[in-house]
């Protein structure tokens, strides 16, 4: 049995406020939208995860704002 360790979590805040965040797990850049009941994807850096994570805001919105927590 494998533990899964978290080393960075970023939390993203559009002009409404949290619309996602993107934890780091082993290799993987786990994207999770707000209010959704699973993940949106898994990516190779956190670059590709921001941006994977914009891709799925409203059609429109501005990039959001990351801090890491």
């Amino acid at each position: 049995m494998s533990a899964t360790q978290t080393r960075g979590l970023w939390v993203a805040y559009g002009s409404n406020g949290v619309v996602g965040s993107i934890r780091h797990e082993d290799d993987d850049y786990i994207v999770v939208m707000a209010a959704a009941d699973a993940e949106t994807g898994r990516y190779p850096s956190l670059e590709v995860a921001k941006g994977a994570l914009y891709s799925h805001m409203s059609p429109g919105s501005s990039w959001p704002r990351y801090q890491e927590h």
